[in-house]
């Protein structure tokens, strides 16, 4: 599935602008909450799409039958 691979490569992106913004000395540590936020709630709905995603791939729903996948999310 292409999805998945765009949700992963936009995941490692997520990542990488974490790691910058922690490793400026040059921002303050509130700031760096503040840009974090957005990022890290980003993520956290990637991962759960990947997740959803990865189960739908791997137990595709038969036709005319909802897909079940709120059934097996761990929710947080």
């Amino acid at each position: 599935m292409n999805s998945i691979k765009h949700i992963e490569n936009a995941l490692k992106e997520l990542d990488d602008e974490v790691q910058k913004i922690l490793l400026d000395w040059g921002i303050p540590l509130n700031e760096k909450d503040n840009l974090m936020l957005p990022i890290l709630q980003q993520k956290k709905v990637l991962t759960q799409t990947l997740e959803d995603l990865t189960y739908l791939k791997e137990h595709p729903p038969t036709p005319n039958q909802p897909c079940g996948i709120s059934k097996y999310r761990e929710d947080n």
